[in-house]
Parts: C-alpha cells; structure tokens; sequence
C-alpha cells in the first residue's frame, strides 16, 4: 500500500533524478558556451538542481510523484537533444532553437527563453500525461506537485532573465529585445500547459484526435519560439 499522502504504482525514484542531472551535465561540458542550446541546458540544469535540492529537502508532499514528473519531463527535452544530434527532426516547438543554435545575431537570453517555450509550452502537457500513466493516476492527483515545480520555474525566471540580459553597452539591442522577450509569460505558459495536459488526458480514448491536438500545440509554440529568437543583427 501507498504511504499517506503518496500516489500508488511509481516506478520512478530520485535516483533518475540524478541520472538526468548526470546527462545534463555531460552535455554542457561536450558544447561551447555560445551554443544556444546549451544555454537552455545550463538554464534548465538550475531548475532540476534546485527541485532536485526541493525533493531532498521535504518541500513536496509526495516525493515519488515529484520526481516522476521530473524526470518524465526532462526527457521530453532529450528526446529532442538526441533526434537532433542523430539528423532527425526533433518535435516543432524544438527545431527553432536547434536551427539558431549558432546564429551570432540571437542573444542568449532569446535562447534561454525560447528553450523555457518549447519545454513548458509542449513538453510540460505531455510530461503530465506520462506521469499520470506511470503512476496510474489522474492528473488532478498531480496538481499540488505540478504547481510547486511551477513556483519553482517562477521563482527563477527573473534570475535568468537578469543573468543574461544584455549590458548598457548593447542598450541599443536591448531595448527591442525587452520589448519582445516582455510579451511572453511562464505563468501564462505554465496554466496553458495544465489545461493542454487535462485536454490530452480526456482524449487519451481518442488517439487520433489527441496527435491532432498534440500537433498543433507543437506547430503554435515552434511559431512562438521562431520570435523570441529574431536575430538581432
């Protein structure tokens, strides 16, 4: 039987936390700094380090259901890091960010954000189902974790933006670039992704007509993302 509080069935520890922090790790070190790509992932290995230190620390209420949505999360990501790396076509909300990896005209912040799109935009809905399938339970039975992985994002966010704002000697840049990186919200992002999630798991008796909308989530956060990463020279 479950302990108090914690859902039943998970296959998934804290453990595969830290496998996926390992795997993380390994690619920052294979790529150079300038790779946009690899801001996103020196970005979202901060996130996974901090809720990884949240899982130790006792600030979920059920540990194992955390760490399922953790992990089943970040592989969503390097799913996309491996199709790209073998020549295929990683999902949409993917491809702008792998296509400017090395444009010198996108600044990091743009990849950081773009790559904080794609993640949260498509891959968060999906994360929620494979979680719920893992542990046989519903998504409503993930809520309380998904919001405090949320907060977490949340709570970072304006460090990164912060950390990777251009300085005054690209005022000039930055102006725009405010403009444009302002118009995007996480939080926006993250309740569209919760109700993506509930809509998904309602058609999971339905297939075809959860690709269909599984599609077009894909193709309108990839339309996201494309601007967020206008080059700006």
């Amino acid at each position: 039987m479950a302990q108090s509080g914690q859902l039943a069935g998970s296959t998934v520890s804290t453990y595969e936390v830290d496998t996926v922090l390992a795997r993380m790790r390994a690619l920052g070190a294979s790529w150079p700094r300038t790779d946009g790509v690899a801001v996103f992932n020196q970005v979202y290995l901060t996130v996974t380090e901090e809720v990884d230190r949240s899982l130790d620390g006792g600030a979920f209420r059920d540990v194992r259901a955390a760490a399922a949505l953790d992990v089943r999360f970040a592989e969503r990501y390097l799913s996309a890091v491996d199709a790209a790396a073998s020549g295929r076509r990683p999902a949409a909300c993917w491809r702008p960010v792998f296509q400017y990896r090395r444009h010198p005209g996108v600044r990091p912040l743009q990849f950081a954000l773009a790559g904080i799109n794609a993640h949260i935009g498509h891959d968060l809905a999906l994360a929620v189902v494979d979680t719920c399938r893992t542990l046989g339970c519903e998504p409503v039975e993930l809520e309380g974790e998904f919001d405090r992985v949320g907060d977490l994002l949340v709570s970072l966010e304006e460090r990164i933006r912060e950390d990777l704002m251009p300085g005054p000697d690209l005022l000039q840049v930055a102006d725009p670039l405010t403009h444009l990186l302002g118009s995007w919200s996480l939080e926006r992002a993250r309740d569209a992704a919760w109700s993506a999630a509930r809509v998904l798991w309602g058609l999971r008796e339905l297939p075809e007509l959860a690709e269909e909308f599984r599609e077009r989530m894909d193709a309108g956060v990839g339309l996201v993302g494309r601007c967020l990463l206008t080059p700006w020279r």
